[in-house]
């Protein structure tokens, strides 16, 4: 009887019935839970993350790190400088300085000078513009692109100069320091003619910096330049120059960071028992500490490419520049060339580690590094690899620079919702950048910076399944964080 009964409750149509009622249930159940998962903005702050500068020269004098020899085929060339930026953004770098005017020529298009002998061959098109290739590709990773020029040198011997070049349209502009020449500091039109140069590429490119080498006046022994001034008029030009590109520059894109690299050490002796074999103050004409000191530049990155110990110390040098204007970051140069080399043997790639942490525990405004140069960190010469993977486990932002604007970018609106290929997170609002920032039980981590033009970001869903926060952070041209677009779940 009650197999029968049994029976009877379970006829065919009954068990299709159930099994709709059954499925009916279980969608409920999800969208339930759905909807208890879903992504909710929320009135609520992230940490901000963390800010360094990290950066390494990109020379192209002398094809020292790209393109690797002079006359390759675009699509090499452009391989080869897509590799460089790729990399660099895997070691958690944050800049390239790539240089784009190393005498008197251009990597870039100029109607000013020709282009590049150490390009595609003196005054030959390369058949793209690398300037504008660069920066597309470096802002693509969230990353700043300076433009690097050397302001005085025009000619190196044996180089052969292009069509237009302006050592052949004013030869009496130059000056004769050994086998190379160089435009005459002392000279206004040829101060004149370098400043036009840079300020057409800040007007027309969509750099973040500008960078100057220490080629003021050319090194020991060719600087006795016959040019009949004293080392004093000579830094007097020069200090003209220096406040002039900062005022002219910032009167055009402010928030354009301006940078010099000078020679390690100002002056020998100082700070005190400092040893030097080169005066920058009275051969180069090179008063950086005055520079710094003033605040013509946003950044100075001295060449401080000795060891920790000795008589040109690492800590004492970083020390002493740190201390001439706390308001002004001092972001010292490291010599990772130097690592296994015959200019100091036996120097290991933890050398490198060690001055990175005393450029972070000396800096009075802001710490950063910047590498001479990228053929030995794009070799790994020494093991550097392990060295700044140990340095930067995270992402960073270059730090910010309120002298150079002040305002913050508003909060944006976000939004976010899940799929088979991760969690889709999209956004509205106006930034230079984006910071992706992820949380999970009050843990944050700095996922990604993107491009201001970004809108929408994918986390992959290993990520994603443990996240309960997402954070879209907007950045303005000069580094000053905004509010952040938090979600929780």
């Amino acid at each position: 009887m009650n197999v029968c009964l049994a029976t009877c409750l379970h006829t065919p149509e009954q068990l299709i019935i159930l099994t709709h009622v059954k499925r009916l249930l279980i969608s409920l159940f999800l969208a339930a839970a759905s909807l208890a998962q879903a992504w909710q903005q929320v009135n609520e702050d992230a940490p901000q993350p963390a800010r360094e500068f990290r950066a390494a020269w990109v020379a192209t004098v002398y094809n020292l790190d790209w393109p690797s020899k002079a006359g390759l085929p675009a699509a090499r060339q452009k391989a080869e400088l897509l590799r460089i930026i790729e990399q660099a953004a895997q070691l958690r770098l944050n800049a390239i300085l790539l240089q784009v005017r190393p005498n008197g020529d251009a990597l870039y298009e100029s109607r000013l000078e020709p282009w590049s002998t150490w390009l595609s061959g003196a005054g030959e098109h390369p058949g793209y513009d690398p300037l504008d290739f660069a920066i597309r590709e470096c802002h693509k990773r969230g990353m700043e692109l300076h433009a690097w020029f050397n302001p005085f040198r025009a000619t190196i011997s044996g180089r052969p100069t292009g069509r237009g070049h302006i050592a052949r349209r004013q030869p009496g502009w130059l000056l004769q320091a050994g086998s190379t020449q160089i435009l005459n500091p002392g000279n206004a039109q040829a101060r004149g003619h370098v400043m036009q140069v840079i300020m057409d590429v800040v007007q027309r490119y969509d750099i973040d910096g500008v960078h100057l080498d220490d080629y003021f006046y050319p090194y020991p022994p060719h600087h006795h330049v016959a040019d009949g001034r004293t080392p004093a008029q000579r830094r007097q030009a020069i200090d003209t120059f220096v406040y002039n590109l900062y005022r002219h520059v910032k009167q055009v894109k402010p928030h354009v960071r301006v940078g010099i690299s000078p020679f390690g050490i100002w002056q020998p002796g100082i700070p005190a028992n400092i040893e030097a074999r080169i005066n920058a103050y009275e051969d180069l004409a090179c008063d950086a500490r005055k520079w710094l000191a003033k605040g013509w530049v946003d950044y100075l990155s001295p060449q401080l490419y000795w060891r920790c110990e000795g008589p040109q110390s690492f800590p004492a040098l970083m020390q002493w520049w740190s201390s001439i204007n706390p308001s002004r970051p001092v972001w010292p140069g490291l010599a990772t060339v130097r690592i296994d080399s015959q200019e100091d043997p036996g120097r290991p790639a933890s050398e490198i580690g060690r001055q990175i942490g005393y450029s972070r525990q000396l800096a009075r405004q802001s710490s950063g590094q910047i590498y001479w140069s990228w053929r030995s960190l794009g070799t790994n010469k020494g093991g550097i690899h392990k060295v700044l993977e140990r340095m930067y486990p995270t992402l960073a932002l270059p730090p910010a620079m309120p002298w150079c604007g002040s305002s913050r970018p508003d909060r944006p609106s976000v939004q976010a919702s899940h799929s088979r290929t991760g969690c889709r997170v999209t956004w509205q609002g106006k930034a230079h950048k984006w910071v992706v920032q992820v949380g999970s039980k009050g843990r944050w981590f700095t996922l990604d910076v993107l491009p201001g033009s970004s809108t929408t970001t994918t986390i992959s869903p290993r990520v994603a399944n443990t996240l309960d926060r997402i954070a879209i952070r907007p950045v303005s041209a000069t580094g000053m964080s905004g509010t952040p677009g938090v979600l929780a779940r």
